[in-house]
């Protein structure tokens, strides 16, 4: 199966990036920050995370790609199902306060990452923030090609530098049993004059 067919894995139940529970970093850096306005979960999947920043009072809507995705967060959320939406984050419009992922970049092929960051440009409004945590080291078996697709500090700077400013960065303690270490919690701002395409 093509890993990237993410409706079919969905369909196939081979989604070993869902816990069944929201991503430990995004739970721990929630407990000790607050974000105003509405937020976009982007690769949303089962829903875990978009139900955790609701249960905060977030405004938060999922947003995913694969239609089984949506249904299953639809189900496993049934409170929030007004606030999973079906689309492709390459065409998807509207101006949200902040972006919140675990699993979205990693996710897809590197050379689909400045269109990653673009279109997160163009979702934000101005002073927005991209809080994601990212893979720095998926840990691949032998043979595998990812996805995840790790991608480095340095990486990550060179991506995104020029259009936002970096507020912390850090290998969060809580993780995912098997993922300590290996990933980083980084939190950006979209720069005054950097909306939409460069």
């Amino acid at each position: 199966m093509n890993i990237t067919n993410w409706d079919q894995a969905y369909q196939e139940n081979f989604t070993p990036w869902d816990k069944g529970r929201p991503s430990p970093p995004l739970v721990a850096w929630f407990s000790r920050n607050k974000i105003a306005g509405r937020v976009l979960v982007p690769g949303c999947g089962a829903g875990h995370d978009v139900a955790h920043l609701r249960s905060l009072g977030i405004d938060a809507t999922g947003l995913d790609i694969a239609p089984t995705a949506i249904e299953r967060a639809k189900t496993c959320h049934p409170q929030h199902a007004d606030h999973f939406v079906l689309g492709d984050l390459f065409t998807f419009r509207g101006g949200y306060d902040a972006v919140v992922e675990h699993t979205c970049l990693c996710a897809l092929p590197p050379e689909l990452r400045p269109n990653y960051r673009d279109a997160v440009a163009s979702l934000l409004e101005p002073g927005g923030l991209l809080v994601g945590v990212f893979y720095i080291n998926p840990d691949l078996d032998p043979g595998e090609t990812g996805p995840p697709f790790g991608i480095s500090p340095d990486e990550l700077s060179v991506l995104f530098g020029g259009r936002f400013e970096t507020i912390s960065s850090q290998v969060p303690d809580a993780a995912f049993p098997g993922r300590e270490g290996r990933e980083l919690l980084r939190v950006m701002k979209l720069m005054p004059g950097k909306i939409g395409t460069p």
